[in-house]
Formats: C-alpha cells, sequence, structure tokens
C-alpha cells in the first residue's frame, strides 16, 4: 500500500512541475499585451523622430519620403490600437 501512494505522489508532483512549466492562458495574453503595448510605444517613437526631421527637411525628396513614413506609421499604430 506505500508503494501506491508513493507512485501517486510522484505522479502529482510530476503533474505539479509540467503545469508550472506551462504558461497559463492569462500569462500568455499579459505577454501578447505587454509586446503589442511597447510596439506601440516603438512605434510612437519613430513617428515623433520623423516629425522632428519632416520639421526640418528642405529637400523635397526627402519631405515626400518622410511623409510616406509618417503615413506608414500611423496605419501601423492604428491597425495596433
Amino acid at each position: 500500500m506505500a508503494r501506491g501512494w508513493e507512485s501517486k505522489d510522484v505522479e502529482a508532483q510530476v503533474e505539479s512541475a509540467e503545469s508550472a512549466k506551462a504558461p497559463s492562458n492569462r500569462e500568455v495574453r499579459d505577454t501578447a499585451e505587454h509586446i503589442r503595448l511597447q510596439t506601440i510605444k516603438d512605434l510612437q517613437l519613430s513617428r515623433v523622430h520623423i516629425t522632428t526631421d519632416l520639421a526640418s527637411a528642405t529637400n523635397p525628396h526627402h519631405r515626400k519620403s518622410l511623409e510616406a513614413a509618417l503615413t506608414h506609421l500611423d496605419k501601423k499604430i492604428a491597425d495596433l490600437q
């Protein structure tokens, strides 16, 4: 009888260890949300940088490129929100 209890205890320990290793759905969602928010922050920072460059750009081709980049960033930010 003691042998049966030991094997069940070991089985319970293995299950406990496996469940501790596997991330829960909430942890996965929290991680995904964190990544999404960080991506939005990065895009907004890039947007500020491009806006600053655009304010001082004088070459029409450079301005057009910066405006296209700004439009692209705005679309990506909108898609993530």
